[in-house]
């Protein structure tokens, strides 16, 4: 009974504002794109459907060479055929889940500066309601989720894959506004009580302090930005959340309003802030709720985990 109580306030709550509802009232301040990507390159992570196949379709629609990346060669496949120019939109087969196949793609990277990338957006995100676990023995939605984006991040940046202008993208969930950053619960979930949705919105929680740990620690660049796309209707929430996609489907956002901030992001360029999350091109407050502010784990720690974690593959 608790928990449907909270799950009513925390939708009561945001409703309107990541609805489309939110997104229509905050277009009428949007200044028109007028982005040029031409001689940029993107790399965009579940690119084969939704939010993540609209970033790559708008972004190579402005001239941007994109490397779409997922792990259905038919779905990306499909995806080309839909692009402004075909010839600039790659497509890379990748179980983002799988740590050595992201390293694999990493280390296969063409080298030389006409090669390195001007925008990395983490994209790909998953929400299993079952326990599932990866061959490399992790929890498969904590590797595609938080463990995956991080590595794909550091060694990308590490091998010089990136320019030093470059800015990243992590596409996070409104979900995170539900839960302070838990470590042990998120790194070693219950299998017989696997709660999923919990863990997603804790997974986008690593997420956001991963960002803002990232800004401190790069200050020369590449810069990274965290944001959150709203409500979206997609196959992957259909999925997901069958019951939340059927209730508020008439007012859910289509993939290509739920890609706009990402877009901006790469466009504009905005100084990174220390703290918050993007939502239709403002940076809002990444707390709402007073629990989610108080942590037995801190920013360090994460940090810690990812680092000891992820060694083996750096």
């Amino acid at each position: 009974m608790l928990k449907k109580l909270a799950g009513l306030l925390f939708y009561g709550r945001f409703a309107r504002a990541f609805s489309v509802l939110g997104y229509r009232q905050a277009e009428k301040d949007f200044e028109p794109l007028e982005s040029d990507f031409t001689n940029q390159i993107w790399l965009v992570t579940g690119a084969s459907g939704g939010i993540g196949k609209a970033i790559a379709l708008e972004a190579n629609a402005r001239g941007a060479t994109v490397w779409a990346v997922a792990r259905s060669e038919t779905k990306l496949n499909e995806a080309k055929a839909l692009a402004t120019d075909p010839e600039t939109f790659e497509t890379q087969v990748c179980d983002l889940s799988s740590l050595n196949e992201i390293r694999a793609l990493v280390d296969q990277w063409p080298e030389g500066d006409d090669n390195r990338l001007s925008v990395l957006v983490n994209n790909v995100g998953m929400l299993p309601h079952h326990y599932q676990e990866t061959v490399e023995g992790f929890e498969t939605a904590l590797a595609t989720n938080l463990l995956g984006p991080v590595l794909l991040t550091k060694t990308l940046t590490e091998q010089r894959r990136l320019r030093q202008d470059a800015v990243i993208i992590n596409v996070s969930s409104g979900g995170m506004y539900g839960t302070p950053l838990r470590l042990l619960p998120m790194t070693e979930p219950s299998i017989d009580e696997y709660d999923g949705v919990s863990l997603y919105a804790q997974h986008k929680r690593a997420m956001v302090a991963w960002t803002h740990h990232w800004n401190k620690a790069h200050l020369r660049g590449p810069s990274m930005y965290v944001m959150h796309p709203g409500w979206v209707d997609t196959q992957g929430v259909q999925t997901s959340l069958p019951t939340f996609q059927k209730t508020l489907k008439g007012i859910l956002r289509t993939p290509s309003q739920g890609a706009d901030t990402v877009v901006w992001l790469a466009d504009k360029r905005p100084s990174p802030p220390e703290a918050g999350i993007w939502l239709d091109r403002q940076n809002q407050p990444e707390h709402v709720f007073q629990l989610t502010r108080h942590s037995r784990n801190s920013v360090d720690e994460l940090i810690d985990y990812l680092d000891t974690t992820l060694a083996p593959w750096l």
